[in-house]
């Protein structure tokens, strides 16, 4: 198995509905049509700036 396809089989996640194996990009399970949420970046970042402030409001 070369890098590139190992890397391929890395790139992959699990579908919540069948359980298949998909690829990491897809938006819609081939198999069972499951739809993934959308998922936007300034609740990533939001959840984040929470933690820290939590982190640091305990350290002091």
């Amino acid at each position: 198995m070369n890098q590139k396809s190992s890397l391929a089989i890395l790139k992959k996640k699990e579908c919540p509905s069948c359980a298949m194996e998909i690829d990491e990009k897809a938006k819609v399970c081939p198999i069972c049509q499951f739809e993934f949420p959308k998922r936007s970046p300034w609740i990533t970042w939001v959840a984040l700036l929470l933690l820290f402030i939590w982190i640091i409001s305990y350290i002091l």
